[in-house]
This record gives C-alpha cells, sequence and structure tokens, in this order.
C-alpha cells in the first residue's frame, strides 16, 4: 500500500513538472507576440498620416549616389556625369520637400492663429456685445491679416509646384540619356552596369518626385478651398460684427455642404411665387431682420441646395405720383439692404436678384423674398 503511495506521488510530481514545462512553453510565445505587437503599434503610431511617412522616404532616398568608377571609356565619362547630375537632383528634391513640410507646419499656425481669433470674436458675439463694438472691428481685421498670411502660403505652395516639376522634367531627361547610353559602342561590362545602376537609382528618386507632385497638388487644391470657405466665413461674422450679434456660418458653407450630399437625401421642395418665403416690414427706420432672414434662407438651403432667391422692394400704391415714386425708391434702398445682407450671409450673388413692385395690400414698404 505504501509502496503504491508512493508510486502514484511520482507520477503526480512528474505530472506537475510537465504540466509547468508544458505552461512555460505555451506563456513565453504570447508573451514574446503581445511585445512585437505592442513595439509595432508604437512604431506605427509615430508617423502623422501620409506626409510623415512620404518625409521619411524622401530623407532616405536622396542619398547620394557611389559606388561609380572610372573606366576610362567615352560611356564611363558620360556616367560619371549623369551621376552628378542625378545626386544634385536628389538633394535639390531634398531640399523641396523639406521645403514642403516647412510650410505645412507654417500653414498650420498661421490656421490656429486665425481660428483663434475669430472663436474670441464669435464667443464675444454669443454673450451679446454692442453694434460694430471697435474691439469685436480690430480683431475682425487682425483675423483677416491672419488668412492672409495662409494665403500667401498657398503661393508659396504655387512657387514649390513649380518647382518640383522643374525636377520632374530634369528626371525624364536623365532616365531618357540613361537609357540612350546603353546603345553608345565602346563601352565595357563595367560600363553597363553603372549604367543599370543609375537608371534604377534614377527610376526611384521620378517615384519620388511624382509623389511629391501629388501632396502638393492635394495641399494646394484643400488650402485653396479652405481659403474660399474662410472669406465668405469672415463676411458674414463682419455682418454679425456691425449688427453686435451671431447668425451662423456662412451661407456658402451650407451650399458647400448641401450640394455634396446625395440628392436622395434632399427632398425637393415646391417653389411658389404667390408666398413669399420673408417679408420684412420697413416701417421704422431701425428693422432688425437678419436673424429672421438668415434662418429662413438657411433651412430652405437644407432642403433646395440649388435653390435661388428673388427680392422685391414692394412700394403702397397710395397718394400722389410723388409719393409713389418717393416710396418706390426707398423701397428700392430697403431692396439693396437685404441684398447686401445675403451676399455678406455667404449668398452667392449670381443666385440672387432684385426686382421691384407696387401693391395695394401693403401700407408700408415692405421687401419680399421668394424661393425660385
Amino acid at each position: 500500500m505504501a509502496v503504491r503511495k508512493t508510486y502514484l506521488a511520482v507520477i503526480g510530481t512528474a505530472l506537475m513538472l510537465g504540466g509547468c514545462s508544458f505552461s512555460s512553453e505555451a506563456l513565453w510565445p504570447t508573451l514574446a507576440g503581445e511585445e512585437d505587437t505592442t513595439q509595432n503599434n508604437v512604431v506605427a503610431s509615430e508617423p502623422v498620416g501620409a506626409n510623415a511617412t512620404t518625409s521619411y522616404d524622401v530623407a532616405a532616398s536622396t542619398q547620394p549616389l557611389t559606388g561609380v568608377s572610372q573606366t576610362g571609356t567615352f560611356v564611363g565619362s558620360k556616367v560619371e556625369n549623369m551621376q552628378q547630375e542625378l545626386n544634385r537632383l536628389k538633394a535639390a528634391l531634398n531640399e523641396h520637400n523639406n521645403e514642403l513640410q516647412q510650410l505645412r507646419a507654417q500653414t498650420v499656425s498661421h490656421s490656429q492663429a486665425y481660428h483663434g481669433t475669430v472663436a474670441a470674436i464669435s464667443a464675444r458675439l454669443q454673450v451679446g456685445t454692442t453694434p460694430g463694438n471697435p474691439v469685436l472691428v480690430q480683431q475682425w481685421n487682425t483675423a483677416q491679416s491672419e488668412l492672409d498670411r495662409v494665403n500667401d502660403d498657398i503661393a508659396a505652395l504655387n512657387s514649390l509646384a513649380n518647382k518640383v516639376a522643374a525636377d520632374s522634367t530634369l528626371s525624364t531627361f536623365l532616365l531618357e540619356s540613361v537609357r540612350s547610353a546603353y546603345q553608345v559602342s565602346g563601352a565595357v561590362d563595367e560600363d553597363h552596369r553603372q549604367l543599370a545602376l543609375l537608371e534604377d537609382e534614377t527610376n526611384r528618386t521620378t517615384v519620388l518626385i511624382d509623389r511629391l507632385l501629388n501632396e502638393i497638388s492635394e495641399s494646394l487644391s484643400r488650402q485653396t478651398s479652405y481659403v474660399s470657405t474662410e472669406r465668405a466665413n469672415l463676411n458674414a461674422l463682419a455682418l454679425a460684427v456691425k449688427n453686435g450679434e451671431i447668425f451662423g456660418d456662412s451661407l456658402s458653407k451650407r451650399v458647400f455642404q448641401s450640394q455634396a450630399a446625395p440628392a436622395s437625401s434632399s427632398p425637393r421642395m415646391a417653389a411658389t411665387s404667390d408666398r413669399p418665403l420673408v417679408v420684412i416690414r420697413f416701417d421704422n427706420a431701425n428693422v432688425k431682420y437678419e436673424q429672421a432672414l438668415y434662418n429662413a434662407v438657411n433651412r430652405v438651403l437644407e432642403r433646395r441646395p440649388q435653390a435661388s432667391f428673388d427680392v422685391v422692394a414692394v412700394t403702397p400704391n397710395r397718394g400722389t405720383p410723388a409719393q409713389v415714386a418717393l416710396n418706390s425708391n426707398k423701397s428700392k434702398r430697403n431692396a439693396q439692404a437685404v441684398l447686401r445682407s445675403l451676399t455678406d450671409m455667404g449668398m452667392p450673388s449670381s443666385r440672387v436678384r432684385a426686382s421691384d413692385a407696387t401693391s395695394a395690400s401693403v401700407s408700408a414698404n415692405e421687401v419680399h423674398v421668394f424661393v425660385r
């Protein structure tokens, strides 16, 4: 009995040891795998977008080409000259890539300063302020200057695009020269080996140049659209500063966002020429109509992105002909003021038209806004 217990104890110990060995073999690869995965995640999170990756690729691939030796032949001398041209092209490409990264950082800095100023103006308007507050007027002028700096960055990007385009032309010419050199007689095997090396390096450089051109083109497209939108937002903000109250985003931004949406998501609203969208009655010298006008037009654009508007100056057909003519002139000026308010809010002038009419059913000068 004692022998049996001892035998069982030995078997149990062996199983425990085997289990420990199995556990260690199973756990260590898992831990190593987690550690590798974590390290890979850290490395992958360092570059910010494709720009940082391209920046590393350009820096690593624009090192001067070495390993070309003189062979004493005519083709060998051509290889040496083309190597020097390729190294100059690589140096220029590296310089232009660094310039692009600097311009991007500069644009980010200018945009942050611009949005900080605009946010300060919007916050002050949100809590309420006086019409034409000189502090807000000064801040608006500062925001405009900061947006002009972003526009200057776009001009610098255009100049950089021309430089990189010249690099692309040079790389194409260099690649054709290398391929033509294969056909020149009097070359030795070493010359052809070095020509193959030059061809490969030139091809890689050409790919990097094309990639850099694509990045500059995308940046130009984004920045140009950004500045155009913010110009309209600044105009709307100027109207808000003038009136001492904020209305909302520029109508041009609403139009852009609505046009980008699928047509099926924008139910069509029936336009009518009988019932005006907005009626503004100018029965006193200071009529506050901008907020109500903005809200009404904004709701229309949410439903009908392609909508246009008619601004009609309506004059009461009462009194003597001289009084009717005087009221008609006042009503037309009021309609022009409403038209300017719409354009200041971001509505393109091509989508708004003005006209005038007389009516016996109105008692004061009015401006009616219709949807077309």
